[in-house]
């Protein structure tokens, strides 16, 4: 009589006398050798310490908004008890002045932490990490919840897409107005006509009030969304990509609405974009961001005629140039993207830069003003 050997003996045990049996015990016992080594062994990978060491700046009233050594850190949770394992270090140590009626432009690549940065500015993403956000002369994040809704209609934002910001439900004189009788800002007798004026000053008709935003196209919906950020005359905001979604050629309506709009009430722009072309018509400084942190800034003139960190050069050399017999002299970034939760030691660029020395794999650099009012983070400046 046979006997099947898998299911009398059990299937994936060693059997007495079987020839690969040592073999199989040897792979079995190096496994769990492993297993345990990987599982006792210090991870490398993983920095949970978060540094709050800066110097604090002093209030200078040339100047509406100072973000001095600004981070925003998002936690990792992991294992069994959602312990933090780790932290997402979107925003790493972000300092700039803004002056007054200006506009100051924030470019890099995608999930550098632009749009990051004007949440945290506007207290939209919570408790910051370390740093200071001055908005004339007050730290936002000492504020009270009181203190902090008054403060709500002198700081605005107008999101990236139109679309989802807009609520399918209101029409749009209530989506505008909502804030507006929220606040108190009018009175109720003269309520529709303030918003019907609001609506022209943004190139929209009284009769649209009525509408629903499906009813718009993508630059009308855009429309909505600035006037909505205006109705409650603020002195900053952050414009996250407002024209990104938008035609080359309603792109330019838009950007000429928003100087239009900000030579008429003295508005100071946090303008956040992809398009480098853009970013040079419409900013009085620029500041250009890598991996959580600020590389460069300066005055558009002179980041845009001598750019001066490899990562800046890099990023202006895919600027297309309207000529078919122009040469371009296009820079390819090679190697790896640092994650922003395991950012390399030393210069975070160094894993894609072709200057790379054995200094940047060690040490941080530090900003440097290499002309008056333009600054650099980088060591081949650092002398």
């Amino acid at each position: 009589m046979s006997v099947n050997k898998g299911l009398a003996g059990g299937v994936g045990r060693f059997h007495p006398g079987d020839p690969n049996d040592e073999e199989r015990r040897k792979a079995e016992q190096e496994k769990r050798e492993k297993r345990l080594k990987e599982a006792s062994a210090p991870s490398k990978k993983v920095d949970l310490s978060v540094s709050n060491e800066f110097e604090p700046v002093t209030y200078d009233p040339q100047y509406i908004l100072m973000v001095n050594a600004l981070k925003k850190y998002f936690p990792i949770k992991g294992g069994l008890m959602s312990k933090t394992i780790g932290h997402v270090k979107a925003v790493d140590g972000v300092t700039f002045n803004l002056k007054r009626g200006t506009t100051m432009g924030l470019v890099g690549e995608s999930g550098c932490g632009k749009t990051t940065t004007g949440r945290t500015i506007l207290r939209l993403s919570g408790p910051k990490t370390s740093g200071q956000v001055l908005f004339n002369g007050q730290e936002i994040y000492d504020l009270s919840p009181k203190e902090m809704r008054d403060l709500r209609t002198k700081m605005q934002i107008i999101f990236q897409d139109p679309f989802s910001s807009l609520s399918p439900r209101l029409p749009i004189g209530e989506i505008i107005g909502e804030a507006v009788r929220e606040h108190n800002l009018v009175p109720a007798a003269e309520f529709d006509d303030y918003i019907d004026q609001v609506m022209d000053n943004c190139g929209l008709q009284p009769f649209h009030k009525d509408r629903y935003p499906h009813e718009f196209s993508g630059g009308q919906r855009q429309r909505i969304c600035i006037a909505r950020a205006l109705a409650l005359n603020p002195e900053f905001v952050v414009c996250d990509e407002p024209v990104s979604a938008l035609d080359v050629s309603i792109q330019a309506q838009i950007i000429n609405l928003l100087k239009e709009l900000q030579e008429k009430y003295s508005l100071t722009y946090l303008f956040i974009s992809h398009d480098l072309s853009v970013v040079e018509h419409i900013s009085n400084t620029v500041g250009v961001m890598y991996l959580g942190n600020l590389v460069e800034y300066g005055a558009t003139d002179d980041i845009f005629r001598n750019p001066l960190h490899p990562y800046t050069e890099a990023l202006f050399s895919a600027i297309p140039i309207p000529d078919p017999k122009a040469k371009m002299n296009r820079i390819v970034l090679e190697g790896s993207i640092p994650s922003p939760s395991n950012p390399p030691s030393g210069c975070k660029f160094h894993t894609r830069c072709s200057h790379c020395t054995q200094r940047c794999k060690e040490e941080a650099p530090r900003q440097i003003e290499v002309e008056p009012g333009h600054y650099v983070v980088c060591h081949l400046f650092d002398k």
